[in-house]
């Protein structure tokens, strides 16, 4: 059961809502503009507001629903949730419909760690806005936020060692997945985060 149940979380995660809605939108792939990315930022600046947050709002509730759903069938053993929270960014970051091309699975990201550390994800949330205000980059809020959320997590819940382990490398690997943006922002090219996007 338990390995059907990471096979879903995994598909979950390949839904690729922001590529689904833009060419619902526009005809066009939204890996053909802007960062080339199916994220929900590329999708404001190349589709509008409306489209970006209902790409981020969607791409959150895969995350929380495949770690619920994993929850409700194994009597929320954490160590089964934090693996499909791990399935679900992976399905983001490597969806199957896309031939394995998705984006860097932060939005998926925030909906596995609102099911498993609420708390936690608050305080990263703070820290991820504050950066984005002072810097407006939202690449450098992501990167602080993933880096930071795996600590949050221990000093808050002190959760057993497979859920550390599991956060800590779906943060590593977020992290990994903005290498580009790291390069940019050592070069001081990074693209400025703007929310007026497309009208």
């Amino acid at each position: 059961m338990q390995a059907i149940l990471l096979l879903a979380a995994y598909l979950i995660g390949g839904i690729p809502f922001g590529y689904i809605l833009v060419r619902l939108k526009t005809g066009q792939d939204v890996r053909q503009s802007g960062s080339g990315n199916i994220g929900a930022t590329n999708v404001l600046r190349t589709t509008g507001r409306t489209f970006g947050v209902l790409t981020l709002l969607l791409d959150i509730a895969k995350g929380y629903f495949a770690c619920w759903l994993m929850a409700r069938f194994t009597a929320s053993d954490p160590v089964w949730t934090a693996l499909a929270g791990v399935a679900v960014v992976l399905g983001h970051a490597y969806p199957i419909f896309l031939k394995f091309q998705g984006g860097k699975a932060v939005a998926s990201f925030v909906g596995v760690a609102l099911h498993l550390a609420p708390a936690a994800l608050l305080g990263v949330l703070v820290i991820f806005i504050v950066t984005v205000a002072a810097t407006r980059f939202i690449s450098l809020g992501s990167i602080l936020g993933a880096g930071l959320f795996p600590v949050g997590v221990w000093l808050i819940y002190h959760p057993v060692w497979p859920v550390v382990a599991a956060t800590a490398f779906c943060s590593a690997f977020i992290i990994w997945r903005h290498s580009s943006n790291i390069q940019r922002l050592r070069a001081g090219t990074e693209n400025v985060f703007r929310f007026g996007g497309k009208k």
